[in-house]
């Protein structure tokens, strides 16, 4: 103490010079020992992760870009199936206006015979009940003109000609009864 007093109260500014030294050493080896053993430790976790990251960013990559290329795929094949859809429900419009048609004609092929095998039927009647009326009318005529005359007509060739003379009559009047009507009418 007594050197403490003789060179006065040192300043808290200065450093003690052995505290330096000794301070220094410990850090040149704990310095060295990291150098050596914790740096390269270190770095070698470093260059690890790093090589990780970039291989993954171009794993990544390589994944975007293959998934890029499946996209466009994806987008061609939806764009063709929906091409062959238009050109499917095009078709399918064009098949069912033929089938509809196809069916038109065969309705109006079909009514056509209906109404032909119809007239035909009705002419066929027609000529039936004609034949039938003639007949009655006839047996009815000459009954008839057998009671006026007195004598029986049953003779077939003159029974037809007296039937066809009556008929021709009737059918005289009947032809002459609309344009009179009609005449009656117009006035």
């Amino acid at each position: 103490m007594i050197n403490m007093a003789a060179e006065g109260p040192q300043s808290p500014l200065l450093p003690v010079w052995p505290e330096v030294f000794i301070g220094l050493f410990c850090f040149g080896i704990i310095f060295f020992a990291f150098y050596k053993k914790l740096l390269p430790s270190i770095n070698k976790v470093l260059d690890e992760r790093r090589e990780a990251i970039e291989g993954g960013m171009e794993k990544a990559e390589a994944t975007q870009a293959e998934a890029r290329q499946t996209l466009e795929s994806y987008k061609e094949q939806l764009a063709e199936a929906r091409h062959d859809a238009a050109r499917l429900r095009q078709e399918a419009k064009e098949q069912g206006a033929a089938l509809i048609a196809e069916m038109r004609e065969e309705g109006q092929r079909q009514r056509e015979e209906i109404i032909a095998a119809g007239h035909a039927q009705i002419a066929a009647d027609r000529k039936q009940a004609s034949e039938l009326l003639r007949q009655d009318v006839g047996r009815l005529a000459t009954e008839l003109a057998g009671r006026l005359v007195g004598e029986a007509l049953e003779d077939n060739a003159r029974q037809s000609r007296t039937i066809d003379r009556f008929l021709e009559e009737l059918e005289g009047k009947a032809a002459a009864a609309p344009s009179g009507d009609a005449a009656g009418a117009a006035r």
